[in-house]
C-alpha cells in the first residue's frame, strides 16, 4: 500500500517507543524480598501469561528508586505505543507481509547488533572496549568512559533498534527516515540533530569542504541511487557514501550512513554492512582520499569486498 505522511510519521514514532522500550534495562515492577542474609530487589512481570520475578541486585534506596522510574517510563511508552496502534488503524495501515528471507535478516541484524555497534563506536573514535559497549547495550551505564561516548554507544542501540522494527523495515529508505536516524545518532549533543546543517563544516585530516546541503538535492539524489538498476549491495553502498561526502548534517553523518545503508540492505534481506575494528584505519584513509577526489570505485570496493557481513546460507 501507499504510505502517506501521517503514515509514515506514525511508523517512525512507533518505531522509536519500541526502541525507546528496549533501552530501559528494568521493564517490570520493582518487588522488594527479604530474608535471614537482607533484602534484595526483583522485577515481576508476566510473561506469555506467566507471572516471573527476576533478581537484580541487593536492596538499596538509589535502585529502587531507579526500578520504579524505569516502570512508570515502560507503561507510559506502552500506552503511547497502543494509542498509535489505534491511529494506525484508523488510517487503514496494514502491514504487507515480510518475505522469510527479510525476517531471517532481521534476525540476523538483531543477533549480531552489539558487534555492529562496537565497530561504529571505533570508527567514530569512541574509546572503548568490547566489554564496555557490552556492558553499556545492555544496562546502559558503565565505568571509566566519558558520559558522551556512553551517550554515543546508547544513541547507536536506540537508531539500530529503530531500524529492526518490523514497520519501519517496510518504509522506504527515503530522505525522511535518514533525516529521523540522525537524530537518534545525535540525541543529546543537538536539539535538532535531524535538521540538514546550515553552517560550513570542515573534516578533519582533509582539505575537501563539503557544500551546504540543499534539501530538494539531497531528496532527489537518494531518490535516484534508490532507483537505479545497481545491485542492492551497490546501492546500499552507494547510499552510504553519498551521506558521508555530503555531510548533511552537523554531526553523526558516518553514523547515520551505516545505519542508512543497513536500513536498505536489510529490506532488501541482503545482510549487513559495518566496517570492521580491524579494518578502520584503511577505510578512513580511503575516505580520506575519497573526500579529496579519489574515484569512488575504489572504496566502494573495499567496502563490498571486507565490510560485508553476508546471511548465512541455509543447509
Amino acid at each position: 500500500m501507499t504510505i502517506n505522511e501521517d503514515i509514515r510519521a506514525l511508523i517512525q514514532e512507533k518505531g522509536e517507543l519500541e526502541a525507546r522500550l528496549k533501552l530501559i534495562p528494568y521493564d517490570g515492577s520493582p518487588e522488594v524480598k527479604e530474608n535471614k542474609s537482607g533484602r534484595y530487589l526483583y522485577i515481576r512481570k508476566r510473561l506469555a501469561g506467566r507471572l516471573t520475578s527476576t533478581y537484580v541486585d541487593v536492596y538499596s534506596d538509589e535502585l529502587y528508586q531507579l526500578l520504579l522510574r524505569n516502570a512508570k517510563e515502560a507503561r507510559e511508552i506502552k500506552k503511547l505505543l497502543r494509542k498509535v496502534a489505534k491511529q494506525l488503524a484508523e488510517l487503514g495501515y496494514t502491514k504487507e507481509n515480510l518475505s522469510a528471507n527479510v525476517l531471517a535478516n532481521l534476525d540476523f541484524a538483531r543477533a549480531n547488533i552489539k558487534n555492529s555497534i562496537y565497530d561504529q563506536a571505533i570508527l567514530e573514535g569512541v574509546s572503548t572496549t568490547f566489554p564496555q559497549t557490552e556492558d553499556i547495550i545492555e544496562n546502559g551505564t558503565v565505568n571509566g568512559m566519558t558520559a558522551s561516548d556512553v551517550q554515543k554507544i546508547l544513541n547507536l542501540k536506540h537508531a539500530w533498534e529503530f531500524i529492526l522494527d518490523e514497520d519501519v523495515i517496510r518504509a522506504d529508505s527515503d530522505y525522511y527516515l535518514l533525516r529521523h536516524i540522525a537524530r537518534l545518532v545525535n540525541e543529546g549533543f543537538y536539539t535538532e540533530g535531524g535538521r540538514l546543517r546550515g553552517v560550513p563544516v570542515t573534516i578533519g585530516g582533509s582539505s575537501y569542504i563539503p557544500p551546504l546541503p540543499i534539501e530538494s538535492d539531497v531528496k532527489e539524489k537518494i531518490h535516484e541511487i534508490t532507483a537505479s538498476a545497481g545491485s542492492d549491495i551497490d546501492i546500499a553502498v552507494g547510499l552510504c557514501m553519498y551521506v558521508m561526502k555530503t555531510q548533511a548534517f552537523i554531526d553523526g553523518n558516518k553514523r547515520a550512513a551505516v545505519i542508512f545503508a543497513n536500513h536498505y540492505l536489510i529490506s532488501k534481506g541482503q545482510g549487513l554492512l559495518v566496517v570492521p575494528e580491524k579494518y578502520v584505519p584503511d577505510f578512513k584513509k580511503l575516505l580520506v582520499e575519497y573526500y579529496e577526489g579519489e574515484p569512488e570505485a575504489k572504496i566502494r570496493d573495499f567496502l563490498k569486498d571486507y565490510c560485508r557481513l553476508k546471511m548465512p546460507q541455509k543447509k
